[in-house]
């Protein structure tokens, strides 16, 4: 016959058994015994009334994040499981197309995923992701964001998304191997013909990959010009033949040296030139792309409150920072600028002058859904 305690729990007691029992570490017998919890349905602490089922059947052991490659902290997840249960299964993707196109055909499964600022008010006019309730997002706090980065996740007053840091799209490249100059998009696309013949890398992404075209060729980012958009991709199907590879996921052959040059995000440049010295991190001097990424919720998430604990435990500044230092992310909350050290606040790639920001460009709405745009990706893949 199994002894049921009787003297009181601590809160703190009780919190360590319950993640034992969450871990698989003690049966469900053990737990109700050494809580107290088998001679009652719930047990009155400090925080009120605290019920085993209730609190599984709210979290769940699992959820699903989708997010981009090499963005985040693998300890995060691990914490993040310790403190709650709740095993994170991580789905890596190369566009806010393929984003796009997996939450329209429905199913995806994920509870949490990280859309870029111009997609969001296309999510949010096609009722793919749901207004937040800030109340379960305590740690968050709009009053010390940057709002330069922030104002796209907030449409008509209400919040649909919470930021997760910002950035931009620059050049790497190997300057051990590379000796041609490249300091814009313009000789991005020369130098992939000549020196760099087999060794340059485009994204596989319409947005970025179209958009730096177009910039090299004197026009804006997010051009939807017919008669620009042909020039661009002229321009693409030229240097084609050139290219090692079209891959959003870039880093392994940057470090493999297999790819000498490549379209390149923020966190990935200071990833690289952290490990490789000798590759530089460049923002074109003829424009580009500026970007800040967040965090929402898909209207058809399984486990909403997994989503929303995940996505508070991200806010939390000191946990915050710490994605910040893996990923080499600028951050638009100040309370984690204030947690950060000066080698990555001080770091040019992670945080630019303001006069090599001035001509980049967010990107525009219409280009997730202009049929033009994705037509010349299709016809630049297949070429």
């Amino acid at each position: 016959m199994t002894k049921f305690r009787t003297t009181p729990i601590t809160a703190a007691e009780l919190t360590a058994e319950f993640m034992r029992l969450k871990r698989g570490s003690v049966t469900r017998r053990h737990f109700l015994a050494v809580t107290g919890l088998g001679a009652a349905a719930a047990i009155m602490g400090r925080s009120g009334v605290f019920s085993l089922d209730a609190h599984a059947q709210e979290l769940g052991t699992q959820m699903s994040l989708a997010t981009w490659p090499n963005y985040h902290d693998p300890a995060t997840f691990e914490a993040f499981t310790a403190k709650t249960g709740v095993a994170v299964e991580v789905n890596v993707f190369g566009s806010n197309e393929e984003m796009l196109a997996k939450l329209q055909a429905g199913g995806t499964g994920w509870d949490l995923f990280v859309p870029t600022n111009y997609t969001i008010s296309t999510y949010a006019k096609l009722g793919l992701i749901d207004t937040l309730d800030l109340s379960k997002v305590p740690n968050f706090d709009p009053a010390t964001q940057n709002q330069r980065f922030t104002n796209e996740g907030t449409i008509d007053g209400k919040a649909y998304a919470l930021p997760k840091n910002w950035g931009t799209t620059g050049i790497a490249v190997n300057t051990g191997k590379l000796k041609a100059p490249v300091t814009s998009w313009k000789e991005f696309f020369e130098v992939a013909q000549t020196e760099g013949d087999g060794r340059a890398m485009v994204h596989d992404y319409q947005l970025t990959t179209i958009g730096n075209a177009l910039v090299s060729l004197g026009y804006s980012f997010n051009s939807v010009d017919a008669a620009e958009l042909a020039k661009a991709e002229e321009l693409l199907i030229k240097v084609k033949p050139h290219l090692f590879a079209i891959n959003s996921d870039y880093q392994p052959a940057m470090r493999a040296t297999d790819a000498w040059m490549t379209m390149c995000w923020t966190n990935d440049g200071a990833q690289l030139n952290r490990d490789m010295p000798e590759i530089a991190f460049i923002l074109g001097s003829d424009g580009g792309e500026i970007w800040s990424d967040f965090y929402a919720i898909p209207t058809s998430a399984a486990n909403k409150p997994a989503g929303y604990a995940l996505l508070d435990y991200l806010m939390t500044p000191e946990n915050a920072v710490k994605e910040h230092i893996a990923n080499g992310t600028p951050t638009t909350d100040s309370r984690v600028l204030a947690l950060l050290p000066a080698e990555l606040t001080g770091n040019k790639i992670v945080y630019p002058d303001e006069a090599a920001l001035t001509k980049l460009e967010f990107g525009a709405a219409v280009t997730l859904t202009d049929p033009a745009r994705a037509e010349v990706m299709a016809r630049f893949k297949s070429a």
